[in-house]
Order: structure tokens, then sequence, then C-alpha cells
């Protein structure tokens, strides 16, 4: 397997990035991701469980069983990717609207 594939391995499922680029922010609590994002709860509890097991994000415990989700250091390596990403759609959505 190559590099790239091991990394979409992690992250290439859909909506995986979009979860790693909102927590980029700070730590955000299941329901605050499921409005902002728009993702299926069914959806999102996947990929959450999902990137919790590769060691992207962490469950953070706070009161009344209420729960928010934070990058660990790996997940905050992807930070540059996902900046890249962002910028190369950016790029992608202006040339689409200057074809237009």
């Amino acid at each position: 397997m190559s590099d790239l594939a091991a990394a979409l391995d992690v992250v290439g499922a859909r909506w995986a990035l979009l979860i790693v680029a909102r927590l980029l922010d700070g730590p955000q609590r299941y329901g605050d991701l499921q409005r902002d994002l728009g993702v299926p709860t069914n959806i999102l509890a996947t990929r959450l469980r999902e990137l919790e097991g590769a060691g992207v994000l962490t469950r953070l415990l706070l009161f009344h069983n209420t729960r928010a989700y934070a990058l660990t250091e790996r997940g905050l390596a992807l930070r540059d990717a996902v900046v890249a990403l962002e910028r190369w759609g950016a790029e992608v959505t202006m040339e689409g609207k200057s074809d237009g």
C-alpha cells in the first residue's frame, strides 16, 4: 500500500476531512459538529469512531455525559494538508466561475 493510500484509508471516507477541518478550530461537541456540517447523525457517529480508532481525535467527557471531540497531535498534523486542499478547492471554484 502506498503512503497516500494509507493516509486515505484513515481520512479518505466521506465527511472525515470535513470533521478534521472543523476540529482544527478547537474541540467541538457532537451536536455542534452535526449541525455545522449537516452530516447525518449515523455517519457522524461512524466517522468519529473511525477517526478516534485511528488516533486522529479523542473524545472528551464534559459535564452531564456531554461529549466533545478534539484532535490529537496526529490529527493536528493534518492542518497543512487541509489548508492546501481548501486552497486548491478555492482555485477550482474560481476557475469554474470564470468558465461560465
